[in-house]
């Protein structure tokens, strides 16, 4: 899991603990440990998955602080990941309609719910879970 990929890019280690990192802040998002989700306001109608995900760039810049450090272990990575995806399964499982229909702003600049935030979850680890395959030769 340490081949870095031509032309550049993360290991598949580096990539683990970016999908970790990036799976804790959506938690977050979900379970409310980051406070930012508001109530939607009236007349909030949302904007259609496919439509967001249609502005979302081939290769879209993670923020900063989800960038791997240059050196991961694969085994710290790998047990990253795992708790990461528990606590975000765990998220999802008690999130209720209420704070589900809470919103916050995507990186697209478009309001999203709580909802949308759960589906860009699993969109994300998909993504992410393809392109090690096709680095590691899946």
């Amino acid at each position: 899991m340490a081949r870095v990929p031509e032309g550049g890019g993360w290991t598949a280690a580096q990539i683990a603990w970016h999908v970790a990192a990036t799976n804790e802040a959506f938690a977050g998002l979900i379970d409310g440990a980051i406070p930012i989700a508001k109530p939607a306001v009236e007349g909030f109608t949302e904007t259609p998955w496919s439509a967001i995900a249609s502005q979302v760039p081939d290769k879209l810049e993670a923020p900063k602080h989800l960038h791997p450090p240059d050196a991961v272990v694969t085994a710290e990575a790998v047990a990253k990941l795992r708790a990461s995806e528990g606590r975000l399964v765990k998220a999802l499982a008690d999130l209720d309609e209420a704070r589900a229909n809470m919103t916050v702003k995507s990186s697209v600049g478009t309001r999203i719910t709580l909802y949308q935030v759960a589906i860009w979850a699993s969109s994300h680890v998909a993504r992410h879970n393809a392109q090690i395959k096709r680095l590691v030769g899946f």
